[in-house]
């Protein structure tokens, strides 16, 4: 019967822990930097709050346009709409009155 021994190496006994340290480091890493991770959530709360401004934006104007839209349908036409819309389109001032250009986006 014989049995074998070994000399244990210094080294030996840090294998584990830093086999264990490299994982820890990797997960740790993508938990920061991953798709998922602590700084795209940051990226994604700002470019959601970014679209949530411009929803608001989009829906203030989608409600103006609305509003204007039922002043057509409502089977009559208000003067006051019908003469705008044919001053814009024919360029035709009055000769009492000042033209205020704006700018349309």
């Amino acid at each position: 019967m014989s049995t074998r021994q070994r000399k244990n190496h210094p080294l030996t006994r840090l294998a584990v822990p830093a086999i264990c340290s490299a994982l820890l480091a990797y997960f740790v890493f993508h938990a920061w930097s991953g798709r998922y991770g602590i700084e795209a959530m940051r990226t994604m709360r700002e470019e959601r709050t970014r679209l949530e401004f411009q929803l608001a934006s989009l829906t203030q104007e989608r409600a103006a346009i609305e509003a204007r839209v039922r002043l057509l349908r409502d089977g009559t036409i208000e003067r006051d709409m019908l003469d705008e819309q044919a001053r814009h389109m024919l360029n035709l001032l009055g000769p009492n009155e000042v033209m205020i250009p704006r700018r349309t986006d």
